[in-house]
């Protein structure tokens, strides 16, 4: 098994104000080229964004991106017609594909708002582009990484899905927990962040928001403390 550390320290990193942002690859300002990607995995930002600030209308193309509050709620809008709030317990897809505009809002004029937005490379180009949200809640197998996003072809029509053969894994763990994740096909690998508490594969030990990709294996180990919260990403890597 191959791996490689990526401290929460390490992390790329914004301060404009209304956005803080922490970037575990290369975005925006932040650019290291040994952290470009992880296989189809390009972009996972950490966002903290201030009462009615965020993102105004922009374009996107040929992105699978997924967002998950972590509290607080999104305001969204798009060039599809579509509009509403995305809340911390719901998660978000929207494949660009052949173009889309959108804009992303702090719903609140008081809280504010914590996401992750996570972009993977998609498996085809200029598809046609699509929106989705649904609660993560019924997804959730306590103790275990439970599957909230998975390729078009594996998902019923109460699962959301990406083009793209993409596994996203969230653990969420009441008791300390030995487990093993079994990755899907040869050729991927995972990238793991703990959202809060503490992770050990093997020898490394990973604290709040450190992150780790591992590669050329078909299992990977893992001991989840009591109160852990993980992020698993399973991608192609090439």
């Amino acid at each position: 098994m191959k791996k490689i550390l990526h401290p929460a320290s390490s992390r790329g990193g914004m301060d404009l104000g209304w956005l803080q942002a922490k970037y575990s690859f290369s975005f925006a300002q932040f650019f290291d080229p040994s952290r470009v990607q992880f296989g189809m995995l390009r972009v996972l930002n950490d966002d903290r964004i201030a009462p009615s600030m965020g993102f105004g209308a922009h374009p996107h193309d040929n992105m699978e991106i997924i967002t998950i509050p972590q509290s607080g709620a999104i305001k969204h809008k798009d060039s599809m017609g579509n509009s509403g709030v995305v809340s911390a317990g719901d998660i978000q897809v929207m494949s660009a594909g052949s173009g889309v505009q959108h804009s992303e809002i702090n719903a609140s004029t008081e809280e504010e708002l914590s996401l992750f937005q996570i972009w993977v490379f998609p498996q085809e180009r200029d598809v046609t582009p699509r929106y989705d949200q649904k609660p993560i809640a019924p997804l959730i197998v306590p103790n275990s990484f439970s599957t909230v996003v998975r390729p078009k072809e594996e998902a019923d029509e109460d699962q959301l899905w990406i083009h793209q053969q993409a596994y996203f894994n969230l653990g969420t763990f009441t008791e300390k927990i030995k487990t093993t994740y079994s990755l899907n096909k040869p050729g991927h690998g995972a990238y793991l962040l703990v959202i809060e508490g503490t992770a050990q594969i093997e020898d490394d030990v990973l604290n709040s928001r450190d992150a780790a990709g591992f590669w050329e294996t078909s299992e990977i180990p893992i001991t989840a403390e009591a109160g852990s919260r993980l992020l698993l990403i399973e991608v192609p890597m090439n």
